[in-house]
């Protein structure tokens, strides 16, 4: 198996992946490709992308752009003839090339293109030597071949000799016109035998230049097939396509070959090389339109008349392919009329009084037809429908009738409400081939209120709501009010700590004010079914709450006002007795619960119907764009599309972040249905006290340095023999070892030895705490690692520190039992779990976050800060994250911090995407160095 052909197993590093660079020659035909590759065999550069290798290794020198000049570097590269090379590029699936290989192949197959159009001539390279040229270009050409020079990468044309892109792609076309073009009718076309020769050929400038304008002379005229309608009068109404001559320094200038035969000789005998010209050209079209024949057969070739079926090709795909051949096709004007289809929703009225959208339901979808912007009556419409041929005689014009878009006029089809509302919404959506564009009736209007909600409109809060809402909490109630009152549901994605929560409850008690009210199910991890408890009794003790928990678990009777506080857990075991209850709301809180659709929690919670869903969450998007699509498909299902369609339409172009109109389309859709506020916008920090963020860079003592090596040592020359899942355990296997060492020794030996005086971070630690505590102060201190957590509260035990310790293993009511304690002031540290209590917990207490560990996901580690730094937290809050200097967590330290651009998580969660690198860059990754260059300074 080749080197490439191994690299399209798997997704590659670009660096790994098959460069291509062009070089160039004089005459251009004797252009080559090289082909490289920085990982590969320096005894075989890299394999080509499509087809036979067999070019030869040469050592080309390859200029590299640093600190503001050019350096010259000596790079192994098979190189290939340029016909080679381009058919191999060109017959490469394009997914799979490298940004190098993909601007030659797309300055190559646009030099073909321009071929086609017989738009190439003969000239003479700078030292007399015989070479075909592209010309002359177009505008279009000009600027098509403009824009892949810049964006071509330098290894596609950095070579020495060269001086720009630009001058790389023009050679380019050059090479290409040259190489591909030289066939035995060369001559006859260029007027000089050197032309059809791959042999390089001395030409004398004045006789080359004689010969190429008496040729240009001879064939100035192009062939052309014009279709005509039936002349006025005509009885069997049929259509004609008729040879012509057309000029082409004037267009408008058509000589019918009708009127050339019935010429006088003298006349024809200017145009004699035409005629073996036209036989050539009708020959080859007739392999592509077999009508082309019956002109052969003709003794003068002139014109032919077509059925209706020949009619509708030539105005279709053959008119284009018939160009390709050398005959180009003109319309008359009068025939380019067309009927415009357009797919209409026309919702059905409104039932008075009702202001919900049922997003279950289906809507009519018809069409509107026009010509030149004129909408056709219904009877207009029959008449179409009615037509049988591709071209009718319609209110005194000839109008072009596509006959599968007319079909559609006697079709009933229908198109569900939430796919129509994205539509209203600016969504593109295909409905048998047309884009679904216009959106008519109460659903028009609907999305017009989605659109226009004015930012500063606001709902009283009831009467019976305990607290007061802040300006951005108000906003924050009428929108849950709008979305609710319509049926449609949303993410209300505000930061952790901006009061979610008391905004839903605003809403339960503002519904329920209006004679709306319906029960309230709340759906929500264990860990803070607690605290809802608690903001009920606190913001609205008029509600009575039920506790859907536990083993003895009953739901009773359930008033129209009441809450319902359950977990995933219980929603997924229960679904079918929750989907009984007629719920006016049922709100998911940390509704990343859901973010998998095909687990069985988002099944179970799809199941539990309601007036209208609400997800709460602070990292609406925690790795992936799919994560959103999973939470808005619960609580407005179907608005954006099926899963695979999103993937591949919306989300991979926005994440990759090289399409803005997807960008646009998606921010359309989403501005409605997903209220998101940050910590950072200025209309809510005043409510917030300052947050300071460090990183804490530490040494490793010499044990950690030991003990670090050793483990790079032993499972890197275990991974380098492994491949598939067993690589990637390990590889994860080398990542956990490696984090345990930085935490502390004892952390992955469990000797039980001394924990004082072994680890760097955990030095630091104790004296950053000693520091809080002198100052009166509290930290939270999270770990991903249970056992670390034991560590830790051992030794700040015996430091004098008054510590708590809350995991997933506790039950709720130890939980809250703790948070109480903390909040009451009673301990100094409050060590967590980072999946047990980085969500959902309110610890106000806290002035510092230490991050012991990293999560490696920023979204994850934020929820966990915003544990401290939220509503209701009165000092400045600082955070500490704690880095080994000159390890693994120094260097994803770096990546993390140019990864918030899609909701701080592209890296993903964990740790899983190392597996996927390469053993160098794995290597590169995990290895012990000093960033300064030398060695580093280790504590004892």
């Amino acid at each position: 198996m080749s080197a490439y052909a191994r690299q399209m197993r798997a997704p590659v590093p670009e660096e790994s992946m098959v460069q291509a660079t062009f070089l160039p020659s004089d005459p251009p035909r004797f252009s080559r490709i090289g082909f490289w590759s920085e990982v590969a065999d320096e005894a075989r550069p890299a394999a080509l992308p499509s087809g036979p290798s067999g070019g030869m290794i040469e050592e080309i020198d390859l200029l590299e752009f640093e600190d503001g000049r050019f350096l010259i570097r000596q790079v192994p590269m098979e190189v290939i003839p340029i016909l080679d090379a381009m058919e191999s590029l060109l017959t490469a699936d394009p997914a799979t090339l490298s940004p190098s290989a993909a601007s030659l192949r797309s300055a190559g197959r646009h030099a073909l293109l321009v071929m086609a159009r017989a738009e190439v001539q003969p000239s003479l390279t700078s030292t007399g030597i015989d070479a075909w040229k592209l010309g002359p270009l177009r505008s279009t050409d000009v600027d098509h071949f403009e824009a892949i020079a810049r964006s071509m990468p330098a290894e596609a044309w950095a070579v020495r000799g060269s001086t720009s892109a630009s001058q790389s792609v023009d050679e380019l076309s050059s090479a290409v016109a040259d190489a591909f073009v030289r066939t035995p009718g060369a001559p006859i076309a260029a007027g000089h035998r050197a032309f059809a020769s791959m042999s390089p050929s001395v030409v004398d400038v004045r006789s080359a230049v004689n010969s190429f304008e008496m040729a240009t002379e001879q064939r100035s005229p192009l062939l052309v097939l014009r279709l005509m309608p039936p002349p006025p009068g005509a009885v069997d109404d049929e259509f004609i396509a008729a040879l012509g001559l057309q000029s082409r320094g004037e267009a408008a200038r058509i000589l019918d070959m009708e009127s050339l035969w019935r010429a006088p000789q003298a006349l024809r005998d200017r145009f004699a090389s035409i005629e073996t010209s036209l036989l050539i050209t009708l020959r080859r079209a007739a392999r592509v339109w077999p009508p082309a024949q019956r002109l052969l057969a003709q003794q003068t070739p002139d014109r032919i008349t077509l059925s209706d079926d020949e009619v509708d090709e030539l105005l279709g795909s053959v008119g284009r392919d018939l160009g390709s051949v050398g005959l180009s096709v003109l319309v008359a004007g009068e025939l380019l009329r067309s009927v415009d289809l357009t797919p209409v929703v026309r919702s059905a009225p409104r039932i008075a009084g009702a202001t919900r959208f049922d997003l279950s339901s289906v809507m009519q979808l018809d069409w509107r037809a026009a010509i030149d912007g004129q909408q056709l009556s219904e009877e207009e419409l029959l008449e179409l429908a009615e037509a049988k041929r591709p071209l009718i005689r319609f209110r005194g014009e000839w109008v072009r009738v596509d006959g599968r878009g007319v079909r559609r006029l006697r079709e009933q089809r229908t198109i569900g409400a939430s796919t129509a509302l994205a539509v209203a919404l600016g969504a593109l959506v295909e409905i048998d081939g047309s884009e679904l564009m216009t959106v008519e009736g109460p659903l028009a209007e609907i999305a017009d209120r989605l659109r226009s909600l004015d930012a500063n409109q606001e709902v009283e809060p009831p009467a019976t709501l305990h607290g007061e809402l802040r300006p951005y909490q108000r906003r924050g109630l009428a929108w849950l009010a709008l979305m609710a009152d319509l049926g449609l549901g949303g993410v209300l994605a505000d930061d952790m700590g901006l009061g979610k929560t008391i905004q839903i409850l605003a809403l339960h008690l503002h519904r329920s004010s209006l004679d709306l009210a319906a029960p309230m199910l709340v759906v929500c991890p264990a860990s803070v079914v607690g605290n809802w408890e608690r903001e009920i009794k606190r913001f609205a003790p008029s509600l009575r709450v039920h506790r859907y928990h536990g083993q003895n678990r009953k739901l009773g009777t359930i008033a129209p006002t009441d809450v319902v506080l359950t977990t995933y857990g219980v929603a997924r075991r229960d679904a079918t007795d929750l989907g009984a209850i007629p719920w006016g709301l049922v709100v998911a809180d940390e509704a990343q619960a859901i973010k998998n659709p095909y687990s069985r929690t988002a099944k179970a919670m799809r199941r539990i119907p309601a007036g209208a869903r609400f997800a709460l969450t602070g990292t609406p998007v925690q790795n992936h764009l799919v994560d959103l699509w999973a939470i808005l498909d619960w609580s407005t299902p179907g608005l954006l599309g099926p899963l695979e369609r999103f993937r591949r339409d919306l989300a991979a172009p926005v994440e990759q972040g090289d399409d803005p109109e997807a960008t646009e389309q998606l921010s359309r859709l989403l501005r409605p249905f997903v209220l998101r506020r940050t910590k950072a916008d200025p209309t809510i920090v005043p409510d917030l006290p300052p947050k300071t963020e460090t990183d804490e860079i530490v040494p490793l003592t010499t044990e950690q340095v030991a003990l670090y090596q050793a483990v790079v040592t032993e499972v890197m020359s275990e991974i380098a023999e492994a491949e598939g899942i067993e690589r990637k355990g390990l590889v994860l296997r080398l990542i956990t070892r490696l984090k345990q060492v930085c935490n502390h020794p004892e952390h992955l030996l469990a000797e039980g030895g001394p924990l004082a005086g072994r680890s760097g971070k955990l030095r630091a630690v104790t004296e950053l705490i000693d520091t809080i505590q002198g100052e009166g102060q509290a930290a939270l201190v999270f770990t991903q690692y249970v056992k670390m957590a034991e560590l830790l509260q051992q030794h700040f035990e015996a430091q004098g520190f008054r510590t708590l310790f809350l995991h997933g293993g506790m039950t709720l009511s130890k939980r809250q039992e703790m948070v109480d304690k903390f909040q009451a002031g009673e301990a100094d540290v409050f060590l967590l779990s980072l999946r047990a209590g980085g969500t959902g917990l309110n610890l106000t207490q806290a002035t510092h976050v230490i991050h012991y560990d990293r999560w490696w996901n920023p979204a994850v580690e934020d929820q966990a800060s915003d544990r401290a730094w939220r509503i209701g937290q009165t000092k400045p809050v600082q955070i500490h994250r704690m880095i080994c200097e000159g390890t693994i967590e120094d260097r994803i330290a770096s990546l993390l911090s140019d990864k918030r651009k899609l909701a701080e998580a592209v890296i993903g969660a964990g740790e899983g995407w190392i597996s996927d690198l390469s053993d160098d860059d794995l290597a590169e990754l995990v290895s012990l160095s000093d960033p300064d260059g030398t060695d580093l300074e280790r504590t004892e």
